[in-house]
């Protein structure tokens, strides 16, 4: 016989797993070999991941479940939805996607500082319903806090960082177009210096400046206009074995706080290639956690 305590919830958000857990575990103590299950109309995935690590079973309404008793043996796993189907208006936004979002995502990580929303506003460049939404959906998820003064605190950029790049991504949020560089990277990154064309490399070739991982073997830029850009750098169009992607980007912050490194190129900046490199191809991911490691030990050269 197995002995289930289930604990009922109508929302439960990211940021009261914390408090749930601890909760839960006290119950268990009081009644040993006990099983606990949280219950809720609609378990996001951050939540339901976070439980499970705990060891905790869970069931929604819409059809995500995990139930595992060791004793007598019972293991139940099925998947419902990935996003709260009674979200209705008003209520906070689901995701981190799109450009508003990007920018304030963006102003939070590339500032070490406490924010009124009115900063946050001028800083990202967003209209106040946009401020309020975004950080609303952070807190929620414990991404993003306020102190008693009611200024917004980032506790953990790396867990911010890593959950915009669930909803951001180079490709997904730009147009794309594949390019030959026919004499090597090398020459793209000289012709491309001083170019008069808006334009931020990012992916390998910018990383390198801050975290070398391997030799780039093909480039990410961002440009304001992929057909001048390639004119420019004598690129050639590709459909098979392309080395160049020039993306032409929904929102301008990738081009916020862009910086040349030491040869000229233009770079856009370490968050902004972290986040690119996370949901890049082949051994970006590999990338991003070099250069991660190199942001979190020299936090205070690139987050001011």
């Amino acid at each position: 016989m197995a002995v289930l305590m289930v604990e009922a919830k109508r929302v439960v958000e990211r940021r009261d797993t914390a408090t749930l857990l601890q909760q839960l575990r006290a119950y268990a103590e009081a009644i040993p070999g006990s099983r606990a299950v949280v219950v809720s109309s609609y378990l996001s995935p951050p939540v339901r991941e976070r439980l499970s690590d705990a060891g905790l079973s869970y069931i929604d309404a819409t059809g995500n479940i995990r139930l595992n008793v060791p004793r007598p043996g019972l293991y139940i796993a099925d998947r419902g939805a990935d996003h709260d189907p009674w979200r209705g208006p008003g209520r906070p936004r689901g995701t981190l996607k799109g450009a508003p979002a990007a920018k304030v995502v963006r102003a939070l990580l590339d500032h070490d500082r406490l924010w009124t929303i009115r900063e946050l506003i001028g800083v990202a460049g967003v209209s106040t319903g946009s401020a309020y939404r975004v950080i609303e959906f952070l807190e929620a998820e414990g991404l993003a806090m306020r102190n008693s003064s009611g200024a917004v605190i980032v506790p953990d950029w790396v867990a911010l960082l890593r959950r915009w790049s669930e909803d951001y991504g180079f490709v997904r949020n730009s147009r794309v177009t594949r390019w030959i560089a026919p004499r090597g990277l090398t020459n793209l990154a000289q012709r491309a210096v001083g170019s008069p064309v808006q334009y931020a490399a990012t992916g390998t070739l910018a990383a390198a400046t801050w975290a070398p991982y391997a030799p780039a073997r093909s480039a990410m830029i961002y440009t304001s206009d992929a057909e001048r850009s390639a004119q420019l750098w004598d690129l050639r169009p590709a459909d098979a074995g392309a080395n160049v992607m020039l993306a032409e980007p929904e929102t301008e912050v990738v081009f916020t706080r862009a910086s040349a490194n030491a040869s000229g190129l233009v770079i856009a900046a370490p968050s902004q290639v972290a986040a690119d490199l996370m949901t890049g191809p082949g051994r970006s991911p590999a990338e991003a956690e070099e250069l991660i490691e190199w942001m979190m030990r020299n936090e205070s050269s690139w987050r001011r």
